[in-house]
């Protein structure tokens, strides 16, 4: 059965979050969710007391639009159509319950190749030496699909060890054929590393394709209060 455009697509054989797992998402993000720090190198992390789920991704991929639409903020994390803007990893507090992490985007950015190679070195000791990290968010451009530096960050993940999930960024703007032909390679590429989660999210900050089914399932890696 091909998945609506306006709710993202179960994984295959499962039906989705319930409607409990939905409203508990939809009251998590609603809490008010503040900008703790951000930081340059591993000396300047936050405690790491709560679960933690970080978001990554390709330059201008829409990781700081995804952010501000699943928290309802419009500036929590700053946009911009220069890719590089975020140059540190950006930690939110979401209610006293959550932590997430924005980290720098990877592939072309217009920043000097020293500041680059840091912040990669910083995303691969953080992704290695962070206990409290639940999830990664590894976001991919829609109508771009998986591109070689994406590979990369999920070989990168794999021998770290971190649990992550495909999020397909700006569905809005790819055609119902096109789309599912990504996500077709996405879940059959999926199934050949070992950390990756296997269900494939589509959604858009735009017309909020997804963004409950996402909510819901990163609230289920919080404790109950």
């Amino acid at each position: 059965m091909t998945p609506s455009r306006d709710r993202a697509p179960p994984a295959e054989g499962g039906e989705g979050p319930g409607a409990d797992a939905l409203e508990f998402g939809r009251w998590l993000f609603a809490q008010d969710c503040a900008f703790v720090i951000g930081i340059a190198s591993l000396d300047q992390l936050p405690p790491g007391g709560l679960p933690e789920v970080a978001f990554a991704g390709r330059s201008n991929v829409g990781k700081s639009s995804l952010l501000n639409a699943l928290t309802g903020r419009r500036a929590l994390a700053r946009t911009s159509n220069t890719p590089g803007r975020t140059q540190q990893i950006n930690f939110f507090n979401l209610g006293g319950r959550l932590m997430l992490a924005d980290l720098p985007g990877y592939g072309f950015v217009r920043a000097p190749k020293h500041r680059v190679r840091d912040w990669t070195r910083l995303i691969d000791a953080y992704l290695r030496d962070r206990p409290s990290l639940r999830r990664l968010c590894l976001l991919i451009d829609a109508r771009h699909g998986l591109k070689a530096a994406d590979r990369a960050m999920m070989e990168m993940l794999d021998v770290a060890a971190v649990s992550y999930q495909i999020i397909l960024t700006k569905s809005d703007k790819v055609k119902e054929p096109e789309l599912q032909d990504r996500l077709g390679v996405l879940r059959e590429t999926v199934a050949g590393y070992t950390a990756a989660h296997p269900e494939v999210l589509i959604t858009s900050a735009a017309d909020h394709c997804g963004l409950a089914e996402l909510r819901a399932d990163l609230a289920a890696l919080v404790a109950p209060a």
